[in-house]
């Protein structure tokens, strides 16, 4: 991971929420906040909440008595979350580093992340300050992407991207966000943090959309990928974006699109 790849700042985060979100995270967040709410906690602690997309659904499920304290490394996009979340007394929203938490030990019985941590620079640090803070027995659970070629939108923008850019291509999509992907490595990076019971389940969603241009503008849009686009060429995101957008197209129609999004599931305990 670059260190550019950390950067949601300026018209990022709105567009991430408004595009990104119902196109991939979604269902997947639903799916996190079911098993989360299976588990009961009183205490939890999301780790890159981002614009609040697994906080929003997470935290209706919980008891009128819990408390949730809702994190990120970037303030912009922690700002964008608080903004769109309606008024609860229950959650606390704070700047955190998830290689340095703030909080005592044993604080939460619950620690989750919705697709951030391909974006940790030391993964097993922030592995082991989950440990850290939770409470002996209680839960770690976070998904990750799996491999860009499992996940036919973001692997058809950054195929086109290629075309438009091929001695450059931005690699962004497939380094960063799907760059997490090996079960055997999240298992032994889990392992070294100190957890030693986990499991892994690999789930895949359908994403959709009502035109080819929505996830083209998401992915070139929303994401860091527009730094990488901008950098190698100032006036051509747009140009990108229809590029993509017509890559899209020529898979999955014209119309009404639908494609398969998939990603790891992991639940280990303290």
């Amino acid at each position: 991971m670059l260190e550019t790849d950390k950067i949601f700042a300026g018209s990022i985060p709105e567009n991430y929420d408004r595009y990104m979100v119902p196109l991939i995270f979604e269902p997947f967040a639903a799916d996190l906040a079911r098993r989360a709410a299976v588990l009961s906690p009183n205490a939890v602690l999301e780790i890159a909440a981002g614009t609040g997309a697994l906080t929003r659904v997470l935290v209706p499920k919980l008891s009128s008595g819990a408390s949730y304290t809702a994190t990120d490394l970037s303030q912009p996009m922690l700002d964008y979350a608080a903004s769109q979340q309606a008024s609860d007394r229950r959650i606390e929203w704070c700047q955190a580093d998830a290689l340095a938490l703030q909080f005592e030990n044993a604080a939460f019985d619950l620690v989750c992340c919705q697709f951030g941590a391909m974006f940790f620079p030391d993964r097993v640090t922030a592995y082991r300050e989950a440990r850290r803070v939770l409470k002996p027995g209680g839960h770690f659970l976070f998904n990750v992407w799996d491999r860009i070629e499992e996940n036919d939108f973001a692997n058809d923008v950054t195929n086109a991207l290629a075309e438009m850019f091929p001695d450059d291509p931005p690699r962004f999509l497939a380094r960063t966000p799907h760059g997490y992907h090996d079960k055997a490595v999240i298992r032994r990076d889990l392992e070294s943090a100190g957890f030693q019971s986990l499991a892994i389940e690999t789930t895949t969603e359908q994403s959709r959309a009502p035109s080819p241009r929505l996830p083209a503008v998401a992915y070139c849009q929303g994401t860091v990928l527009r730094n990488e686009i901008e950098a190698r060429d100032a006036g051509k995101l747009q140009a990108a974006t229809d590029h993509a957008t017509s890559a899209i197209a020529g898979r999955h129609g014209s119309g009404a699109v639908a494609a398969r999004i998939q990603a790891h599931v992991i639940m280990a305990v303290a």
